[in-house]
């Protein structure tokens, strides 16, 4: 029997993509509502302190509710926030971003300066992971975080990329080409799809289906070259907004020596080597490495080390550094990595997170090191999604 209809006000967006309300002192959240908005809703997950609601009605609409522009919204589970205006999705990760730090970092009245937008709110995506379905077309999984379905459009991805996608239609994937990877570099031309690579980096079993295995980005003056399953951002214009503000916030006077942790295929390097004395730059992903090794030649004063952070910061790099910039998954660091990054006493650590919950739990443990959070940026890299970008400033 389906649970009764309750109805309540949302009073605040929660970090995950759903809205939140009271009902009767219980926290429900609910997908697809509007802080603001007064709904009809059915708890579907009961948790004790807290519940997960469906939405079914809007009794009272936000000003800031729109009309989605994909059919598939509400069941496809690759947009959380079509149904929200764009400068109010700006404003809601702000705020997510200063509740993260409060609630789990313990750290109060943060300054969370306005999250700077996206140049492009659609069409924004430069590759994308999609999953195969049982009779194996290609599609995005869907919000049960379980089924995969086809998709007839989407309009986060680049056009290059649904021109692509539309050359799989009427083929089939083999039943070991679970996950497939399109990605589109700089110049339209250059296109490629692998199947079996993760949501981070490739594996083993990636394997490259169409293109050259490779493709090149440029980000400011610089061409980056990037295998299939190196990690680099999706969103072009704003990796650039990245890359500006790490290169401000570090204000180098060319003596320093710099670490570059979660280097990827050197995207940060390439842009402190002109301005620092020397840069150390680790990489765990072997083709990223390589990657960089290739993107970061013309340097002299860059050494790129293949390992984990935890494993290379313990063994070798004891030493003294002025300054760390530091771009993990969305898991954040490991606690054995950020330990040892304390140990090394950079004077300045410059965060780039993807997620601010991981954010907010670093966050704590360098303060309580010794560091003080001087300010966050978020930067919306992910427009129609509850994902988060930005840039953490920490001194000592």
């Amino acid at each position: 029997m389906k649970e009764p209809r309750i109805e309540f006000e949302i009073t605040g967006m929660a970090h995950g993509g759903s809205a939140i309300g009271r009902h009767e002192g219980k926290a429900i959240f609910v997908p697809y509502a509007i802080v603001g908005e007064t709904i009809g809703a059915r708890i579907v997950e009961d948790k004790g302190n807290f519940a997960r609601g469906e939405l079914i009605e809007i009794v009272a609409p936000s000003e800031n509710r729109v009309e989605p522009r994909c059919p598939h919204f509400g069941v496809c589970g690759g947009c959380h926030w079509q149904h929200i205006r764009y400068e109010a999705q700006l404003e809601f990760k702000r705020q997510i971003v200063s509740d993260q730090l409060a609630r789990i970092g313990g750290i109060k009245e943060a300054v969370v300066h306005p999250t700077i937008g996206s140049p492009n709110e659609w069409q924004y995506r430069s590759h994308v992971n999609l999953h195969r379905t049982l009779d194996g077309q290609l599609g995005f999984v869907t919000t049960d975080d379980r089924t995969v379905m086809t998709i007839n459009e989407c309009h986060i991805i680049r056009p290059e990329l649904v021109s692509l996608f539309e050359q799989f239609k009427d083929k089939r994937l083999k039943p070991e080409q679970q996950r497939v990877r399109l990605q589109v570099g700089s110049q339209s031309t250059e296109t490629l799809a692998a199947a079996n690579v993760g949501d981070e980096t490739g594996s083993d079993e990636t394997r490259t289906i169409m293109g050259t295995g490779k493709v090149h980005y440029t980000i400011k003056d610089h061409i980056f070259e990037v295998s299939v399953g190196s990690f680099f951002q999706v969103n072009l214009p704003q990796t650039e907004t990245l890359v500006n503000l790490v290169l401000e916030r570090l204000a180098l006077q060319g003596s320093e020596h710099i670490l570059d942790l979660y280097s990827g295929v050197g995207l940060f390097s390439a842009f402190l080597a002109p301005e620092a004395r020397k840069i150390t730059a680790i990489e765990s992903y072997p083709p990223a490495v390589a990657d960089a090794r290739v993107n970061l030649g013309k340097f002299s004063n860059i050494k790129v080390m293949q390992g984990t952070v935890e494993q290379l910061l313990t063994r070798f790099l004891q030493g003294h550094f002025d300054a760390a910039v530091i771009d993990p998954p969305r898991a954040g660091m490991k606690p054995a990595a950020l330990d040892e990054l304390i140990k090394c006493k950079p004077r300045k650590v410059i965060y780039v997170s993807c997620d601010p919950a991981t954010l907010a739990r670093d966050a704590k443990k360098l303060v309580g090191a010794g560091y003080r959070l001087v300010d966050v940026q978020p930067v919306d890299m992910f427009p129609q999604t509850y994902h988060i970008e930005s840039v953490a400033t920490f001194t000592r």
